[in-house]
Protein backbone atom coordinates (compact mmCIF):
# COMPACT_ATOMS: atom_id res chain seq x y z
CA UNK A 1 0.00 0.00 0.00
CA UNK A 2 1.41 3.91 -0.40
CA UNK A 3 4.11 5.02 1.71
CA UNK A 4 2.05 8.15 3.44
CA UNK A 5 5.31 9.50 4.46
CA UNK A 6 5.96 10.20 1.22
CA UNK A 7 4.65 13.48 -0.56
CA UNK A 8 2.01 12.66 -3.07
CA UNK A 9 -0.57 14.74 -5.52
CA UNK A 10 -3.37 13.49 -6.78
CA UNK A 11 -3.72 14.26 -10.57
CA UNK A 12 -7.52 14.66 -11.63
CA UNK A 13 -9.26 11.74 -11.80
CA UNK A 14 -12.72 13.29 -11.47
CA UNK A 15 -15.72 10.11 -12.31
CA UNK A 16 -13.35 6.67 -12.51
CA UNK A 17 -13.12 4.80 -9.32
CA UNK A 18 -10.92 2.00 -10.42
CA UNK A 19 -7.80 3.29 -10.64
CA UNK A 20 -5.64 6.85 -9.51
CA UNK A 21 -2.58 8.31 -10.49
CA UNK A 22 -0.37 10.38 -7.77
CA UNK A 23 2.94 11.97 -8.59
CA UNK A 24 5.12 10.76 -5.30
CA UNK A 25 9.00 12.27 -5.38
CA UNK A 26 7.93 13.80 -8.72
CA UNK A 27 7.65 9.67 -10.04
CA UNK A 28 3.93 8.81 -11.73
CA UNK A 29 2.58 5.93 -9.30
CA UNK A 30 -0.40 4.40 -10.96
CA UNK A 31 -2.83 2.28 -8.82
CA UNK A 32 -5.53 0.23 -9.81
CA UNK A 33 -7.99 0.04 -7.01
CA UNK A 34 -10.40 -2.30 -8.74
CA UNK A 35 -8.79 -4.90 -11.02
CA UNK A 36 -11.23 -7.28 -10.93
CA UNK A 37 -15.08 -8.46 -9.13
CA UNK A 38 -14.84 -8.20 -5.52
CA UNK A 39 -10.96 -7.64 -5.63
CA UNK A 40 -9.71 -6.34 -2.13
CA UNK A 41 -5.69 -6.07 -3.74
CA UNK A 42 -4.46 -2.59 -4.97
CA UNK A 43 -2.00 -3.16 -8.00
CA UNK A 44 0.57 -0.02 -7.41
CA UNK A 45 2.88 0.78 -10.56
CA UNK A 46 5.81 2.89 -10.64
CA UNK A 47 5.98 4.67 -13.97
CA UNK A 48 10.01 5.61 -14.52
CA UNK A 49 11.34 7.83 -17.22
CA UNK A 50 14.74 8.26 -18.59
CA UNK A 51 15.14 11.14 -16.40
CA UNK A 52 13.65 10.33 -13.30
CA UNK A 53 15.11 9.13 -10.19
CA UNK A 54 14.20 6.10 -9.15
CA UNK A 55 16.15 5.58 -5.51
CA UNK A 56 13.11 7.01 -3.24
CA UNK A 57 10.93 4.40 -4.69
CA UNK A 58 10.57 2.07 -2.34
CA UNK A 59 11.49 -1.25 -3.06
CA UNK A 60 10.02 -3.74 -3.81
CA UNK A 61 7.86 -1.87 -5.75
CA UNK A 62 6.36 -2.65 -9.76
CA UNK A 63 8.49 -0.87 -12.08
CA UNK A 64 7.98 0.44 -15.74
CA UNK A 65 9.84 2.29 -17.77
CA UNK A 66 7.72 4.74 -19.57
CA UNK A 67 6.87 5.90 -22.15
CA UNK A 68 5.86 2.55 -23.64
CA UNK A 69 7.42 1.67 -27.03
CA UNK A 70 5.75 -1.95 -27.20
CA UNK A 71 2.24 -2.79 -25.77
CA UNK A 72 -0.04 -5.53 -25.68
CA UNK A 73 -3.97 -5.17 -24.74
CA UNK A 74 -6.27 -7.59 -24.67
CA UNK A 75 -9.88 -6.33 -25.16
CA UNK A 76 -11.29 -4.21 -28.10
CA UNK A 77 -12.03 -1.32 -25.91
CA UNK A 78 -8.30 -0.71 -25.26
CA UNK A 79 -8.07 0.01 -28.93
CA UNK A 80 -10.03 3.78 -29.77
CA UNK A 81 -7.81 4.94 -26.75
CA UNK A 82 -4.71 3.69 -28.54
CA UNK A 83 -5.71 5.27 -31.49
CA UNK A 84 -6.77 8.81 -29.93
CA UNK A 85 -4.00 8.88 -28.21
CA UNK A 86 -2.00 8.13 -31.53
CA UNK A 87 -0.18 5.03 -30.51
CA UNK A 88 -1.67 2.25 -32.36
CA UNK A 89 1.66 1.30 -33.80
CA UNK A 90 3.14 0.29 -30.40
CA UNK A 91 0.40 -2.20 -30.36
CA UNK A 92 2.33 -5.83 -31.47
CA UNK A 93 -0.17 -8.38 -29.89
CA UNK A 94 -3.42 -9.16 -29.36
CA UNK A 95 -5.71 -12.48 -28.79
CA UNK A 96 -9.08 -13.20 -30.87
CA UNK A 97 -7.79 -10.17 -33.75
CA UNK A 98 -11.05 -11.03 -35.76
CA UNK A 99 -13.05 -8.84 -33.39
CA UNK A 100 -11.17 -5.61 -33.84
CA UNK A 101 -13.18 -3.26 -35.89
CA UNK A 102 -11.38 0.01 -36.50
CA UNK A 103 -10.13 0.75 -39.68
CA UNK A 104 -6.61 1.99 -38.42
CA UNK A 105 -5.84 -1.15 -36.16
CA UNK A 106 -7.33 -3.67 -38.96
CA UNK A 107 -4.29 -1.98 -41.45
CA UNK A 108 -1.94 -3.04 -39.35
CA UNK A 109 -3.65 -6.28 -38.21
CA UNK A 110 -3.50 -7.19 -42.17
CA UNK A 111 -0.30 -5.84 -42.90
CA UNK A 112 1.40 -8.08 -40.52
CA UNK A 113 2.37 -5.83 -37.69
CA UNK A 114 -0.19 -7.39 -34.58
CA UNK A 115 0.70 -11.05 -34.21
CA UNK A 116 -2.60 -13.42 -32.71
CA UNK A 117 -2.10 -14.21 -29.55
CA UNK A 118 -5.48 -16.82 -29.26
CA UNK A 119 -8.09 -17.07 -27.29
CA UNK A 120 -8.94 -14.49 -24.68
CA UNK A 121 -7.90 -15.84 -21.31
CA UNK A 122 -5.97 -18.68 -22.35
CA UNK A 123 -2.83 -16.26 -24.43
CA UNK A 124 -0.34 -17.78 -26.44
CA UNK A 125 2.25 -17.03 -23.77
CA UNK A 126 5.55 -18.24 -26.03
CA UNK A 127 3.99 -15.53 -28.47
CA UNK A 128 4.16 -13.06 -26.49
CA UNK A 129 6.93 -13.27 -24.39
CA UNK A 130 8.85 -13.85 -27.68
CA UNK A 131 7.40 -10.38 -28.44
CA UNK A 132 9.05 -8.73 -25.60
CA UNK A 133 6.53 -6.16 -24.75
CA UNK A 134 7.09 -3.14 -22.32
CA UNK A 135 3.44 -4.22 -20.79
CA UNK A 136 0.69 -6.29 -20.90
CA UNK A 137 -2.82 -4.62 -20.21
CA UNK A 138 -4.73 -7.33 -19.11
CA UNK A 139 -8.61 -7.94 -17.45
CA UNK A 140 -9.53 -10.40 -15.20
CA UNK A 141 -12.65 -12.24 -14.18
CA UNK A 142 -10.98 -13.23 -10.26
CA UNK A 143 -7.66 -12.61 -10.47
CA UNK A 144 -6.30 -16.18 -11.19
CA UNK A 145 -4.99 -16.24 -14.49
CA UNK A 146 -2.43 -18.62 -15.50
CA UNK A 147 -1.31 -17.00 -18.81
CA UNK A 148 -0.76 -13.40 -16.23
CA UNK A 149 1.36 -15.33 -14.15
CA UNK A 150 3.58 -16.74 -16.84
CA UNK A 151 4.10 -13.80 -18.50
CA UNK A 152 5.16 -11.66 -15.25
CA UNK A 153 7.48 -14.65 -14.38
CA UNK A 154 9.43 -13.84 -17.71
CA UNK A 155 9.96 -10.58 -16.53
CA UNK A 156 7.24 -8.76 -18.49
CA UNK A 157 4.98 -6.55 -16.46
CA UNK A 158 0.88 -7.29 -16.52
CA UNK A 159 -1.37 -4.20 -15.61
CA UNK A 160 -4.79 -5.03 -14.70
CA UNK A 161 -7.21 -3.07 -16.69
CA UNK A 162 -10.69 -2.30 -15.09
CA UNK A 163 -12.62 -0.22 -16.85
CA UNK A 164 -15.17 -2.99 -17.90
CA UNK A 165 -16.38 -2.42 -14.13
CA UNK A 166 -16.68 1.70 -13.61
CA UNK A 167 -20.79 2.19 -13.03
CA UNK A 168 -20.52 5.53 -15.27
CA UNK A 169 -19.70 6.07 -18.63
CA UNK A 170 -18.06 9.02 -17.80
CA UNK A 171 -15.75 6.83 -15.92
CA UNK A 172 -15.16 4.23 -17.84
CA UNK A 173 -14.04 6.90 -20.55
CA UNK A 174 -11.85 8.24 -18.11
CA UNK A 175 -9.44 5.05 -18.19
CA UNK A 176 -7.61 6.98 -21.67
CA UNK A 177 -5.54 8.79 -18.94
CA UNK A 178 -4.49 5.07 -17.52
CA UNK A 179 -3.16 4.75 -21.13
CA UNK A 180 -1.88 8.30 -21.37
CA UNK A 181 0.21 8.10 -18.26
CA UNK A 182 1.99 4.64 -19.57
CA UNK A 183 2.33 6.98 -23.14
CA UNK A 184 3.97 9.83 -21.47
CA UNK A 185 0.79 11.53 -23.05
CA UNK A 186 -1.14 12.86 -20.02
CA UNK A 187 -1.85 16.12 -21.43
CA UNK A 188 -3.12 14.67 -24.48
CA UNK A 189 -5.80 12.07 -22.77
CA UNK A 190 -6.98 14.89 -20.50
CA UNK A 191 -7.80 17.28 -23.13
CA UNK A 192 -9.09 13.71 -25.13
CA UNK A 193 -11.16 13.38 -21.58
CA UNK A 194 -12.35 17.02 -21.32
CA UNK A 195 -14.00 16.44 -24.79
CA UNK A 196 -16.08 13.67 -24.29
CA UNK A 197 -16.74 15.15 -20.99
CA UNK A 198 -17.97 18.54 -21.98
CA UNK A 199 -20.06 16.69 -24.88
CA UNK A 200 -21.11 14.33 -22.59
CA UNK A 201 -22.39 16.40 -20.15
CA UNK A 202 -24.14 19.07 -23.11
CA UNK A 203 -26.02 16.23 -24.59
CA UNK A 204 -27.34 15.48 -20.86
CA UNK A 205 -28.68 19.10 -20.28
CA UNK A 206 -29.93 19.13 -23.74
CA UNK A 207 -32.10 16.05 -22.92
CA UNK A 208 -33.94 17.58 -19.90
CA UNK A 209 -35.73 20.05 -22.20
CA UNK A 210 -37.74 17.03 -23.16
CA UNK A 211 -40.81 16.93 -20.82
CA UNK A 212 -41.56 13.32 -22.82
CA UNK A 213 -40.19 10.90 -20.72
CA UNK A 214 -40.81 7.56 -23.08
CA UNK A 215 -40.66 4.06 -21.35
CA UNK A 216 -37.60 1.47 -22.24
CA UNK A 217 -37.26 -2.06 -22.25
CA UNK A 218 -34.09 -3.44 -22.84
CA UNK A 219 -32.52 -7.01 -23.76
CA UNK A 220 -33.60 -10.67 -25.11
CA UNK A 221 -34.20 -14.26 -23.85
CA UNK A 222 -31.49 -16.90 -23.32
CA UNK A 223 -32.85 -20.15 -22.70
CA UNK A 224 -36.19 -18.94 -21.55
CA UNK A 225 -34.15 -16.48 -19.13
CA UNK A 226 -34.12 -12.40 -20.19
CA UNK A 227 -31.62 -10.66 -19.38
CA UNK A 228 -31.51 -7.19 -19.48
CA UNK A 229 -29.44 -4.26 -17.64
CA UNK A 230 -29.65 -3.96 -13.75
CA UNK A 231 -30.74 -0.31 -12.30
CA UNK A 232 -27.31 0.77 -11.65
CA UNK A 233 -25.24 -0.17 -14.27
CA UNK A 234 -23.60 1.23 -17.65
CA UNK A 235 -26.34 0.88 -19.68
CA UNK A 236 -28.65 2.10 -16.92
CA UNK A 237 -27.35 5.23 -16.30
CA UNK A 238 -26.91 5.95 -20.17
CA UNK A 239 -30.55 5.57 -20.31
CA UNK A 240 -31.38 8.07 -17.34
CA UNK A 241 -28.98 10.65 -18.64
CA UNK A 242 -30.74 10.65 -21.89
CA UNK A 243 -34.13 11.28 -20.58
CA UNK A 244 -35.98 7.79 -20.52
CA UNK A 245 -37.87 5.86 -17.90
CA UNK A 246 -36.13 2.65 -18.07
CA UNK A 247 -38.32 0.41 -16.50
CA UNK A 248 -35.94 -1.46 -14.29
CA UNK A 249 -34.16 1.93 -13.23
CA UNK A 250 -35.09 1.29 -9.74
CA UNK A 251 -33.54 -2.56 -9.33
CA UNK A 252 -30.12 -2.94 -7.26
CA UNK A 253 -26.57 -4.17 -8.92
CA UNK A 254 -24.53 -3.16 -11.98
CA UNK A 255 -24.64 -6.11 -13.88
CA UNK A 256 -27.45 -8.10 -15.60
CA UNK A 257 -30.74 -9.00 -14.00
CA UNK A 258 -32.28 -12.62 -15.26
CA UNK A 259 -35.99 -12.38 -15.46
CA UNK A 260 -38.93 -14.92 -16.32
CA UNK A 261 -41.13 -13.74 -19.10
CA UNK A 262 -43.94 -13.41 -17.51
CA UNK A 263 -42.60 -10.62 -15.20
CA UNK A 264 -40.94 -8.73 -18.28
CA UNK A 265 -44.15 -8.68 -20.38
CA UNK A 266 -46.40 -7.50 -17.35
CA UNK A 267 -43.71 -4.90 -16.51
CA UNK A 268 -42.98 -3.77 -20.44
CA UNK A 269 -45.66 -4.76 -22.85
CA UNK A 270 -46.44 -1.08 -23.54
CA UNK A 271 -42.91 0.34 -23.21
CA UNK A 272 -42.53 2.91 -26.29
CA UNK A 273 -38.64 1.67 -26.94
CA UNK A 274 -37.08 -1.28 -27.30
CA UNK A 275 -32.95 -0.51 -27.00
CA UNK A 276 -31.11 -3.18 -27.72
CA UNK A 277 -32.57 -6.59 -28.03
CA UNK A 278 -29.45 -9.08 -28.03
CA UNK A 279 -27.71 -10.23 -31.32
CA UNK A 280 -30.83 -9.87 -33.18
CA UNK A 281 -30.27 -8.33 -36.65
CA UNK A 282 -33.81 -8.21 -37.62
CA UNK A 283 -37.62 -8.98 -36.48
CA UNK A 284 -37.79 -12.06 -38.93
CA UNK A 285 -34.88 -13.33 -37.00
CA UNK A 286 -36.54 -12.84 -33.38
CA UNK A 287 -40.02 -14.46 -34.60
CA UNK A 288 -37.98 -17.38 -35.72
CA UNK A 289 -36.84 -17.52 -31.51
CA UNK A 290 -40.12 -17.11 -30.03
CA UNK A 291 -42.78 -15.80 -31.19
CA UNK A 292 -43.37 -14.60 -27.42
CA UNK A 293 -41.93 -11.40 -28.88
CA UNK A 294 -44.84 -10.08 -30.99
CA UNK A 295 -46.58 -9.96 -27.63
CA UNK A 296 -44.99 -6.63 -27.16
CA UNK A 297 -46.10 -2.89 -28.60
CA UNK A 298 -42.68 -1.74 -29.47
CA UNK A 299 -42.16 -4.61 -31.34
CA UNK A 300 -45.17 -3.93 -32.90
CA UNK A 301 -44.98 -0.57 -33.56
CA UNK A 302 -41.68 -0.94 -35.47
CA UNK A 303 -39.49 0.94 -32.18
CA UNK A 304 -36.73 -1.60 -31.36
CA UNK A 305 -33.53 0.01 -31.98
CA UNK A 306 -29.88 -2.05 -32.47
CA UNK A 307 -26.30 -1.71 -32.62
CA UNK A 308 -25.69 -4.96 -33.66
CA UNK A 309 -25.43 -4.53 -37.34
CA UNK A 310 -22.63 -1.89 -37.04
CA UNK A 311 -19.53 -4.29 -37.54
CA UNK A 312 -16.03 -4.15 -38.65
CA UNK A 313 -14.64 -5.94 -41.96
CA UNK A 314 -14.29 -9.07 -39.82
CA UNK A 315 -17.48 -9.65 -37.92
CA UNK A 316 -16.76 -7.17 -34.85
CA UNK A 317 -19.08 -5.00 -33.51
CA UNK A 318 -18.45 -1.63 -33.26
CA UNK A 319 -20.41 -0.75 -30.50
CA UNK A 320 -18.44 -3.29 -28.31
CA UNK A 321 -15.27 -2.07 -29.32
CA UNK A 322 -16.02 1.97 -29.53
CA UNK A 323 -18.88 2.95 -27.04
CA UNK A 324 -17.24 2.74 -23.62
CA UNK A 325 -14.90 5.81 -25.04
CA UNK A 326 -17.40 7.38 -26.78
CA UNK A 327 -20.35 7.55 -24.26
CA UNK A 328 -20.90 11.05 -25.61
CA UNK A 329 -22.00 9.64 -28.49
CA UNK A 330 -24.08 6.57 -27.51
CA UNK A 331 -25.91 9.49 -25.28
CA UNK A 332 -26.53 10.83 -28.41
CA UNK A 333 -27.87 8.20 -30.12
CA UNK A 334 -30.29 7.50 -26.98
CA UNK A 335 -31.50 11.24 -26.80
CA UNK A 336 -32.07 10.83 -31.03
CA UNK A 337 -34.17 7.67 -30.61
CA UNK A 338 -36.04 9.08 -27.46
CA UNK A 339 -36.54 12.67 -28.56
CA UNK A 340 -36.30 13.26 -32.10
CA UNK A 341 -36.38 16.72 -32.54
CA UNK A 342 -33.64 17.77 -29.61
CA UNK A 343 -30.72 16.55 -31.94
CA UNK A 344 -32.09 17.47 -35.39
CA UNK A 345 -29.23 17.64 -36.90
CA UNK A 346 -27.32 14.19 -35.77
CA UNK A 347 -26.83 10.54 -37.05
CA UNK A 348 -26.96 7.95 -35.33
CA UNK A 349 -23.13 6.92 -34.60
CA UNK A 350 -24.14 3.20 -33.27
CA UNK A 351 -27.84 2.61 -33.51
CA UNK A 352 -30.31 2.10 -36.05
CA UNK A 353 -34.24 1.02 -36.10
CA UNK A 354 -34.37 -2.68 -36.65
CA UNK A 355 -36.19 -4.24 -39.96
Amino acid sequence: MSNNSITKTKTSIKHAKGFDIELVKNINKLTIKSPYPESTIFYEYYLVGVNDDASKIPIGSKIIKTPIERIVVTSTTHIPMLELLEVEKSLVGFPNMEYVSSKKTRNLIDTGKVQELGMDANLNTEILIDLNPDAVIGFSINGANSSFSTIERANIPVIYNGDWLEESPLGRAEWIKFFGILFNKEKMADSIFKSIEKNYLEAKEIATNSTIKPTVLSGIMFKDVWNLPSGESFVARLLQDANTDFLWKDTKGKGSLYLNFESVLEKAQHADLWIAPGYFSTKKEMIQASKLYTQFDAFNNNTIYIFSNKKGSTGGVIYYELAPTRPDLVLKDLIKIAHPTLLSDYELSFFEKMN
